[in-house]
């Protein structure tokens, strides 16, 4: 094989221009350094002297920011070049972690200043996230932008994976500042990639009436798609029994019956396995009613719970956390897919902002009420509770004729067709077959 032939045969595809991959790389190497800041800050608080209800706070002072601020990043990632808002971001994350790994590496730091820091990182997510959702939306079109988001998802989880089980290693052998010191600079070098991104493709922004009026602008966007305000109502408490039964529950199960933390470790592995595992799946498979098939991807988000309530041996969950990754993995895509095709360009950020409130918003109290529910109904009650609330919202949501008919599509929509006080029709499922359909 000629090197000419061996360049042609390793060349990327050509849905994955300059900007969606920059946008790759710079979500791989954020996600390495990110996952295993997570671990190292709650270390860092121990280290200091913290408990547990401390590392909770630092938590929480990172979660209320970003929800309290989402909207705004949203709306404001839709009125100038939202790779300068996530340069933005990054600058900012890369400030507020930096000083952070100073303060441990050189001292004690008090609680005040990582809540603090931690605010600060929430921050920079709330206007990071709608701004990376709706750039990434916009480097790709037509019939393989499924696949471009699965192959993303793909990266990230993966990347995900290595940097928990790195930041875990680095933990142990250098400690904590030197972990949240990688994920600074992994910030830095992230930013710098997002730098160079393209968007003279992107038309200029038309002069709006302010970001209150670009909010209720997403606002009527959201609220007139009964499939999109269906599944962020589903997934607003979905998601929040989840981390209620993994962060909480999950544990004590494991201390109490599985052996310790290190089988619950295998566990939460198997289920990022699963997550890459649905990515390569959805990288060949292109079902032709996206949210119909994504939503009944949603059913296995019950077995966890259900399987901790038993609870079942730890072989068994393993086997459930794989599937359940692989399920949810192939709703995400779906999702992200359904969104790309159906929401107008200019308004991806403020429509995706509406979705990360909703899915963040209610996580904090599910959390706080994880233990007096145990206290009240049992631990196991509350686990299968959980199970039952999965199973009956997602069973609610395929009621919605949009969410069952809605159909992949090549077309895009465009803000000169799209009107802002309309319930924009899905492709009819009994409608002829689209080129993106079922491969």
């Amino acid at each position: 094989m000629t090197s000419a032939a061996a360049v042609s045969r390793f060349r990327r595809p050509k849905w994955a221009g300059r900007n969606y991959s920059l946008l790759t790389a710079a979500a791989i190497v954020t996600n390495l350094g990110s996952q295993g800041a997570l671990i190292a800050s709650a270390f860092a608080v121990l280290q200091a002297g913290g408990d547990g209800g401390d590392v909770g706070l630092v938590a929480a002072a990172r979660t209320v920011p970003l929800v309290l601020f989402l909207l705004v990043g949203g709306a404001l990632a839709d009125r100038i070049p939202r790779h300068r808002v996530m340069v933005a971001a990054n600058s900012l994350n890369f400030l507020s972690q930096g000083a952070f790994a100073l303060l441990v590496l050189t001292g004690t730091p008090q609680l005040w200043q990582m809540l603090a820091l931690s605010a600060l990182g929430g921050v920079g997510q709330a206007f990071f996230g709608p701004a990376s959702e709706g750039m990434l939306m916009s480097s790709v079109e037509g019939e393989e932008a499924g696949r471009a988001f699965a192959l993303y998802r793909m990266a990230m989880q993966g990347a995900g994976i290595g940097g928990a089980a790195l930041g875990g290693a680095l933990i142990a052998a250098v400690g904590p500042g030197w972990v949240l010191a990688v994920d600074a600079a992994a910030f830095a070098v992230a930013g710098g990639l997002r730098a160079f991104i393209d968007v003279r493709h992107i038309p200029p922004r038309e002069p709006g009436g302010g970001i209150v009026a670009d909010l209720r602008d997403g606002w009527r966007e959201f609220i007139g798609r009964p499939w999109l305000w269906a599944i962020v109502a589903q997934f607003s408490i979905v998601n929040a029994v989840v981390v209620a039964a993994d962060a909480v529950y999950g544990p004590l199960v494991a201390r109490d019956h599985l052996g310790g933390p290190g089988p619950w470790g295998l566990a939460l592995a198997a289920f990022g396995a699963g997550t890459v595992g649905g990515a390569l799946v959805m990288m060949r498979w292109k079902p032709r009613r996206l949210l119909f098939v994504g939503s009944l991807c949603v059913f296995p988000l019950a077995l966890p719970s259900a399987a901790l309530a038993v609870p079942v041996p730890i072989g068994v969950l393993v086997a459930v956390m794989f599937l359940t990754g692989v399920s949810i993995e192939v709703f995400g895509v779906s999702w992200m897919t359904a969104m790309h095709q159906e929401i107008p360009e200019e308004k991806l950020s403020r429509v995706s902002a509406y979705d990360w409130l909703g899915s963040l918003a209610v996580v904090p109290l599910a959390t706080a009420m994880a233990g007096p529910a145990e206290s009240a109904f049992g631990r196991t009650s509350a686990l299968w509770g959980c199970a039952v609330v999965i199973v009956v919202l997602t069973a609610a949501v395929l009621t919605v004729p949009d969410v069952r008919n809605l159909t992949r599509r090549t077309a895009p929509v465009t803000g000169a067709t799209a009107d802002p006080d309309a319930v924009v029709p899905p492709v009819s499922a009994d409608a002829e077959r689209p080129l993106g359909g079922l491969g």
